[in-house]
Formats: C-alpha cells, sequence, structure tokens
C-alpha cells in the first residue's frame, strides 16, 4: 500500500512542476498548438497559440514515479517494466507526430502510414515480449484469465493485443479535444486498474497475475501524473497533452488490461474513449453511405459543443460517465470475486 502511495505522490509532484516547467519553456519558444482548420471554429478563437506537448511531464512523472517507489521495499518486474516502456514508446511516437506539427505551423503531424507503424512496432514489441518473458495467460479473458476459457495461444495473443493496444491509443486520442477531457477521465480508468491490480495482489491464488503489485504501482503512478498535470491542463486549459500523452495513456491502459488479463472488462472501464471511437466510425460510415451526418461533428464531444453546450459542462458531465463506467468495472471485477466458491474476503 505504502509503494501505491508513493507513486502517486511521486507521480502528481513531477508532473505538476513538470507541466509548469514545460508551459513557461514552450511559451517563451513559441511552441503552440495548431487548431484543425476544419474543427470548431470557437477553437480557433480561443485555444490557438495554446502550449502543446504537455505529455512529457506526463510520462515523465510516471516514469520517475514507478523508479522511485521501488526504492521501498519493491522490485522491477519485467511485467511491470514492459508496461512503462509501451507507455514510453506510444509517447515517443506521439511526441514526433506533435513536434512535426508545431514545425509546420499546421494540424499535420506524421504521415498516417508513418503514425500506424509507429504504434504498430511498439504494440507488436511489447505483445511480443509479454508472451516471451513473463507467465502472461493466452487466454481471451474477463476479469480473470480462466473467466471465458478460450486459449488464443501465443500467436492469436500477440494478434490480439495489438488490436486492443492500436484501438485503445486512439480511442484516448480522439476524446483528447476538449480542456482536461482526457486527462480527468483516464484518472478514473487508471484508479481502477490499481484498485484491481492490488486486489490480484492479494489473491494470487485466484487470478495468478505475474507481479500484480508492480502493475499497481504503474496503475498509480498515471493516477498521479494524471492528476498534477491535470491542473494546468483543466478549462481553460494552460497547456494540452498532445499525441505525446494521449497515446501514452492509451498504451498505458491497454497494457495494463492485456498484463492483468481483464482484456474484456477493458471497454467497460473504459467506456468513454469507446464512446468517442465509435461516434466517429458511425460518422464516417453513416456519411460515406448516405451523405448525411449522425452528429454535427465527431467526435461526439464536439456534437455538444455545436448545440451550444458550455465546455466545462461536457467536461464534467463526461467525467461522471467516465466515473460512473469505472466503478461499474469495479462493480463487476468485485462480483466476479464474490461469485467463485470458496472465496474468502
Amino acid at each position: 500500500m505504502i509503494r501505491l502511495l508513493i507513486a502517486t505522490a511521486v507521480g502528481l509532484v513531477v508532473s505538476l512542476f513538470g507541466t509548469k516547467f514545460l508551459i513557461n519553456w514552450l511559451t517563451q519558444h513559441r511552441v503552440a498548438q495548431p487548431i484543425q482548420e476544419d474543427g470548431v471554429q470557437m477553437h480557433r478563437e480561443t485555444k490557438a497559440g495554446t502550449p502543446t506537448m504537455g505529455g512529457i511531464a506526463i510520462v515523465a512523472g510516471i516514469v520517475v514515479a514507478y523508479v522511485v517507489s521501488d526504492f521501498y521495499n519493491g522490485i522491477y518486474t519485467r511485467s511491470g517494466l514492459l508496461v512503462i516502456f509501451a507507455i514510453v514508446g506510444s509517447g515517443a511516437v506521439g511526441f514526433l507526430d506533435d513536434w512535426i506539427k508545431v514545425a509546420r505551423e499546421r494540424n499535420l503531424g506524421l504521415r498516417a502510414r508513418t503514425k500506424f507503424g509507429g504504434q504498430l512496432l511498439v504494440a507488436s514489441t511489447f505483445a511480443v515480449l509479454m508472451v516471451t518473458l513473463t507467465d502472461v495467460h493466452t487466454e481471451i479473458s474477463f476479469t480473470r484469465w480462466d473467466s471465458i476459457g478460450i486459449d488464443l495461444g501465443p500467436v492469436g495473443w500477440c494478434v490480439w493485443a495489438v488490436l486492443l493496444m492500436i484501438a485503445t491509443t486512439n480511442g484516448v486520442n480522439l476524446t483528447d479535444g476538449l480542456d482536461g477531457l482526457a486527462s480527468g477521465a483516464s484518472i478514473f480508468a487508471f484508479a481502477a486498474f490499481t484498485v484491481m491490480g492490488f486486489w490480484m495482489f492479494g489473491h494470487p491464488q485466484i487470478y495468478d497475475v505475474d507481479h500484480a503489485l508492480d502493475l499497481a504501482v504503474v496503475a498509480a503512478a498515471v493516477v498521479g501524473s494524471c492528476a498534477g498535470f491535470l491542473w494546468w491542463n483543466a478549462a481553460p486549459a494552460q497547456i494540452f497533452m498532445g499525441d505525446t500523452g494521449s497515446l501514452a495513456l492509451g498504451a498505458g491502459l491497454s497494457s495494463l488490461a492485456l498484463a492483468t488479463n481483464t482484456h474484456l472488462l477493458l471497454p467497460i472501464l473504459g467506456a468513454l474513449f469507446v464512446a468517442e471511437t465509435l461516434s466517429v466510425i458511425i460518422q464516417v460510415f453513416v456519411f460515406k453511405r448516405t451523405g448525411k451526418r449522425v452528429f454535427l461533428i465527431a467526435p461526439v464531444h464536439h456534437h455538444f459543443e455545436m448545440l451550444g453546450w458550455p465546455e466545462t459542462r461536457i467536461i464534467v458531465r463526461f467525467w461522471l460517465a467516465a466515473g460512473f463506467a469505472a466503478a461499474m468495472a469495479l462493480g463487476i471485477f468485485y462480483a466476479d470475486f464474490l461469485s467463485i466458491p470458496g472465496t474468502v474476503i
């Protein structure tokens, strides 16, 4: 428990002060977020010139918090290090995308194929190393490794892991469109993983998760880092996380789900990210088929902006939805635990 508190506190402090440093440095060097030309008109008026790439502080907070927390009666584990690799690697892909955007002063970063290739490389490396270096179960799972009983095998699991990681990273990326929306929603999701990881650590005979406590420490580090960043990212934002942050957070969510054998619980836990992604898919599909739009603009948070909702109202209500989804996932997780014969609370 103390390691979890240390990870959260260190992540918060590093991210809090690191983000402030970034705001000053990026402002001084005029590194600002280009606003998408076909996006919401008001964003070009109110958000243009805001520093971006704040995800650097989030990733730095996560890494430092993880390293420092293991100084206290801990040990660096392969599972924990691989999740950190997924976060840092995906953050690096996002950083390249952000840097090209600000260097060219337009909202076009890496080419779509190049960006996808970077995500594919990180996800594939993570999946292969998880299968070869840890005892991760290759069954497709819901709340625990044997909850469904379908073994994908090492190759099938790697393919599934890559698909899940790419889908989740892009889901968080699409959600990052309003001040504090993605960072606030991520706090709920990673807090849930912190609780589940710690619970798995206390019941190893049921969950059989390699290095469950270390995975909970990583999740706690992300909670603290997101909270520190949100101090500056809350509306009106003084800095944006950029793809550096959103891709890193998405990779963190999916890699934790894979490492803790909660693959199919992830869409419930991260229901907000799923809804944002589906709104884009539905919009594109229907428009190509009929020429009509389901939403005024996608992702769905922009739809509510176009309806005239204040930005803060959208953000808070979406945070509530994210919190409810995380609570529901925890409820399902605990209910499944109680359903196991002979379990002791």
